[in-house]
């Protein structure tokens, strides 16, 4: 069977698009030939900076004939709906049709469409200038006749306006390969933009920049192999890390690796060239986070520790890649790489001692320091002070940023005795939490905003608690990063959380879909982790004041507790709309979860579940059950000791829910399961008479409620 290769080849990709761009090329043509009726046995993307590639194996030669009927109006109806129907299965006249009849609406017309099959090349070539034309680029950007308006021309080239290609970086040549591993393989030259596809790719433009004539897969890799491009990403990856790694070892250092610029810096690469440079030793006086930083973001480069530390510090080395194979062994890439490392470097250190000196303007800063007890004697103190004067905006409808600290201090405050932390470290905490807001490092670098805060506090001789609550109070960032360290840290975390989720629902800015620019869905699953991970039993209801928010709270719980295992319908028998102890929620559901499988546990399923659902169906019909069981209207024996079943497995569970001992409640309520056993055996519910039927009714209504003190079992599946 044959197969089909495809390469887009352009000015470079952006590193970040690259990968995301092979799968979308993947989907959108597989699905296409798919849908023009070819079948393929496999396929593979792959991607560097300069192009797309598709190797797709065993693709049908042609599409399958294919048979349609179109059921058409009635034979009796009026002539514009049969012209309707000929105009939609392609007929002439009417004479064509087929009559059909059908017993209950009559005769009808039916036409039946024969279409043969289609060569795959034709449908390929028929399907790919779509595809290219409405590629999903984040962004695109019109090139040559496509970058001017319709009708002027510029050095021959004739403007095609906004119907012409838009593409992420100009477009340069196509190549589309169709054939079987034996034969002589087809050039399927269809044409997008005066680019028309052939046989024709290019190696390295530095090394290898001629024209390399391509047949099949196979051959393609080999030559560009030749030509210094290697085709595959991961290929990349893998040598980049293990190159790096041997050269630090070599040189008596270890890798700082980093998984995201590992993957950036293999799209910025067709041959990559592992290089060690080197900048002085004085610079490590800055602290690693922003020397790491300003070499990762300005240069790509990996930083280097020292082999065997694990104390945070760096070595004054840093690792380079490069995508040319250099005559002097890149000696010249190393010094160019090198001089601007120190450059860089050399404004990180300024910001560093910027930050830890005066502001020119004290002088102004004195009310917002007496709003917040700030001591303008500190560097850090001054920063928070400038914050507030300068009334930077948190968001148009909830303020500036000196508000919503006044907001986080207050809720800060009210969180301290459910956390147990001292209020005054949290207090301190929550007044410089953003203070470095205001700081030249986290302006050039905001990713540092609390690590830098951290270290600035420490600095000026705050307590480690409050220092480590300002670097904290951001996390945890998603379901991987770390909790806050201390009691001091998780209260102000939870202060930050809480605020920006109340005030979004406040303005009603609340994630809609796959959408949550605010990212509100993340400070919502960092609160449930705080709360569980760290036992925290609070109500969230009391301080959020909003069902709905505590609604989306359950959403949150609901997958944080199926990502550890949990089944949907047992959180959903513990979780009930009003429920805002997540940590009780928790609980309950892991006591349910080892529960449900013993003896015990089938026993109470079973012995629930009949009663529940019985009076479930009788409510539904509007059968009338009374308010509370009446003794004197139990006449057997059976329904008695029920009731006195009831009665004392209600107790005992109602004792152990009190004391949270969700296991022994739940073993009280199993022992309903053979009185229930024996009331169903030996007593007709649905009584003659309508008091002793409500009565019975009102037994199983009983057997709801005290159930009900421990779970929905009505939910849990069976």
């Amino acid at each position: 069977m044959p197969d089909l290769l495809l390469e887009l080849r352009s000015e470079e990709i952006p590193a970040r698009m690259q990968r995301k761009a092979a799968g979308d090329l993947r989907k959108l043509v597989t699905d296409a030939l798919v849908d023009a009726g070819l079948t393929y046995e496999g396929v593979r993307e792959y991607w560097t900076p300069r192009r797309l590639i598709l190797d797709i194996r065993g693709l049908n030669a042609r599409s399958a004939d294919q048979r349609e009927e179109i059921k058409g109006p009635s034979t009796k109806a009026p002539e514009q709906a049969i012209a309707g129907f000929l105009r939609k299965a392609g007929l002439a006249d009417i004479s064509q049709a087929q009559v059909a009849s059908d017993p209950k609406k009559g005769d009808f017309y039916l036409a039946v469409v024969s279409k043969p099959g289609r060569a795959a090349e034709e449908i390929i070539e028929a399907v790919m200038p779509g595809i290219i034309r409405s590629f999903p680029w984040p962004k695109s950007m019109r090139w040559g006749a496509a970058s001017m308006p319709k009708g002027l021309s510029f050095a021959g080239i004739e403007g095609k306006g906004p119907e012409s290609l838009r593409w992420v970086r100009p477009l340069q040549s196509i190549v589309c390969m169709f054939g079987t591993e034996h034969e002589e393989t087809k050039v399927i030259p269809f044409q997008i933009d005066g680019i028309t596809a052939g046989n024709i790719t290019y190696g390295h433009r530095f090394h290898a920049p001629d024209a390399i004539t391509v047949r099949r897969f196979d051959d393609y890799v080999s030559n560009l192999e030749k030509a210094k491009v290697m085709l595959d990403a991961d290929r990349r990856k893998d040598m980049i890390l293990h190159d790096a790694r041997d050269i630090a070892f070599a040189n008596g250092l270890d890798l700082v690796e980093d998984e995201g610029l590992l993957e950036e810096v293999s799209g910025l690469v067709e041959w990559p060239h592992v290089l060690l440079g080197t900048f002085e030793q004085d610079y490590l006086e800055i602290p690693a986070e922003i020397i790491r930083l300003t070499i990762k973001t300005n240069q790509k480069c990996f930083v280097t520790r020292r082999q065997g530390t694990d104390d945070g510090s760096l070595s004054n080395h840093f690792i380079l890649i490069s995508n040319i194979e250099a005559k002097d062994g890149g000696k010249e890439i190393v010094h160019g790489n090198g001089k601007v490392v120190r450059a860089r470097l050399s404004d990180a250190r300024h910001f560093w001692t910027r930050d830890q000196g005066d502001l020119p303007d004290l002088a102004t800063l004195e009310a917002s320091a007496q709003k917040f007890g700030l001591d303008l004697k500190k560097s850090l103190d001054q920063r928070m002070a400038k914050l507030d004067a300068l009334n930077v905006t948190f968001h148009a409808k909830l303020g500036s940023q000196g508000e919503r600290v006044t907001r986080i201090r207050a809720l800060a405050k009210e969180l301290a005795p459910i956390t147990g932390a001292d209020p005054v470290l949290v207090d301190r905490a929550a007044v410089l939490a953003k203070a470095d807001l205001r700081t030249e490092a986290v302006g050039e670098f905001p990713e540092l905003q609390g690590l830098m805060g951290r270290r600035y506090a420490l600095l000026q001789g705050e307590d480690a608690s409050v220092a480590a609550a300002i670097e904290d109070h951001w996390k945890p960032n998603g379901p991987s990063d770390r909790l806050p360290e201390d009691k001091v840290g998780l209260t102000l975390a939870l202060a930050d959380k809480l605020d920006t989720l109340v005030g979004f629902w406040a303005i009603d800015e609340k994630p809609t879909g796959s959408k949550d620019p605010y990212a509100l869905r993340r400070a919502a699953l960092g609160v449930v982790r705080i709360l569980l991970e760290r036992k925290v039993r609070l109500p969230l209801l009391a301080v959020t004041k909003d069902s709905d928010l505590l609604s989306f709270f359950h959403d949150r719980l609901k997958v944080y507790l199926r990502d550890l295992g949990a089944r949907h319908d047992i959180i959903d028998a513990v979780l009930t709309p009003d429920a805002d102890d997540l940590l009780l929620v928790a609980r309950r559901a892991e006591a349910l979860t080892a529960f449900i499988t013993s003896e015990d546990g089938k026993n109470l399923l079973a012995g629930t579940k009949r009663a529940t659902q019985l009076l479930a169906a009788e409510e539904k019909k509007g059968t009338v059950v009374a308010d509370g069981v009446s003794e004197a209207l139990l006449t057997l024996d059976a329904e008695k000791a029920l009731w006195a079943a009831i009665s004392e497995a209600s107790k005992e569970a109602s004792d152990a829910v009190a004391k949270e001992d969700f296991r022994s409640a739940m073993e009280a309520l199993s022992k309903l399961r053979a009185p229930v056993d024996t009331f169903f055996g030996d007593v007709l519910v649905n009584d003659e008479d309508a008091a002793i039927r409500a009565n019975r009714l009102a037994l199983l209504k009983a057997i709801r409620e005290a159930t009900a003190t421990v779970a929905d079992f009505s939910r849990i599946v069976s």
